[in-house]
């Protein structure tokens, strides 16, 4: 976040918590006043923001989206599952619900059901790059080698200065033998700021010799 946004953010604040005294019953007020308390690392008041503007709405996928995240920043999955197939129920193209929920599969080590979030999510958007990432690392985890490079590359393509998508590429060329240019996307994934394991370093740079 910006210095400058930053200092802003209590002005933003102030200017949304009144529209939403003046104006109760405005979905788009709460809704916004949650997405900046979210900003400001205010979440519970961003819980009950959000949570107002779907009592208000509940056809208000894009609330129900962003209060799923917060809950899945707390570990609550169950609630945060919930809440992207509420989205999605109301949207069924929602591209970031459906790549939400193949997060939500991922850490619960669902990899099928992971992946099949993920594609439906890149069907809907096939430019939201975060899916392509995330789809890379569980086919790894597979070891699908082949589609990971595929997807990681598609991901790459689309976000060219993503520190996680050269990470995911490394690792997706590593295990399918291309160790010489997991090597370039090693480095530039340090270079842009990721912090890459150990290990794999090592055992990347014992297969190089």
């Amino acid at each position: 976040m910006s210095e400058q946004l930053q200092e802003d953010l209590p002005k933003v604040i102030e200017e949304l918590e009144k529209k939403c005294k003046e104006h109760p019953k405005s979905i788009m007020a709460f809704h916004h006043l949650g997405l900046v308390y979210m900003k400001a690392g205010r979440i519970a008041e961003a819980v009950k923001a959000l949570e107002k503007a779907i009592e208000l709405d509940n056809l208000s996928s894009e609330s129900m989206i962003n209060l799923g995240a917060i809950h899945f920043g707390q570990g609550d999955l169950d609630k945060a599952q919930q809440l992207n197939e509420q989205a999605i129920a109301v949207n069924p193209e929602s591209a970031q619900a459906h790549a939400n929920l193949g997060l939500i599969w991922q850490q619960r080590s669902e990899f099928e059901k992971s992946i099949a979030a993920y594609e439906k999510a890149i069907k809907h958007d096939p430019k939201l790059a975060s899916a392509w990432m995330n789809l890379t690392s569980v086919l790894t985890m597979k070891g699908e080698d082949e589609r990971a490079v595929i997807a990681a590359r598609k991901g790459l393509e689309l976000d060219p200065e993503s520190p996680l998508g050269h990470n995911n590429l490394a690792v997706a060329l590593y295990f399918s033998g291309n160790f010489s240019e997991a090597k370039v996307h090693m480095e530039k994934a340090r270079e842009l700021g990721y912090s890459v394991d150990h290990n794999f370093v090592a055992k990347l740079q014992e297969k190089l010799g």
